[in-house]
């Protein structure tokens, strides 16, 4: 098996930036490319069948593979990504998803590192910190780019 990219995807802006970026390492490395979108139930998750019902589940599941069928449509619409892509929709936290992703250690693990705001910033945990101290893999982590915090504040003044 060759290596392969692995990289998280969310749909957001920030999310199609990583996996651009994604997917310029499969093209420069000749790897496959393995977008990943990671789902939880509606508050969190924790419950199952028992409490969601058989139909809410498959609801979720259904909306997740569209999120990123929708995410890979939007992201190569103008330009083929010229490297093998497939895509995986898994049921988690993100960070264990895409450690579980990644789990040979031929592979590369690319993920977003998003700015830390709001009121309670640490309950919130960071995907991108724990894929760095879980990964058996390389692990990339793109910045957000500065252009973004300057959007967002102009957005906000208005």
């Amino acid at each position: 098996m060759g290596q392969r990219i692995v990289v998280g995807v969310s749909g957001s802006p920030r999310g199609l930036a990583t996996l651009y970026r994604a997917t310029v390492e499969a093209r420069e490395r000749g790897a496959g490319l393995c977008a990943v979108l990671a789902w939880q139930l509606p508050g969190g998750g924790l419950g199952g069948r028992a409490t969601y019902g058989t139909t809410v589940l498959g609801e979720c599941r259904a909306a997740a593979v569209e999120q990123l069928r929708a995410t890979l449509a939007l992201a190569f619409a103008d330009a083929r990504p010229g490297v093998p892509v497939s895509g995986l929709t898994v049921r988690g936290e993100p960070g264990a998803v895409l450690v579980e992703a990644a789990r040979s250690a031929d592979d590369l693990l690319v993920v977003g590192t998003g700015t830390r705001r709001g009121w309670f910033p640490g309950l919130r945990p960071s995907v991108a910190r724990y894929c760095l101290t879980h990964a058996t893999c390389p692990v990339l982590a793109i910045p957000p780019d500065p252009l973004d915090a300057e959007l967002a504040a102009l957005l906000s003044a208005a």
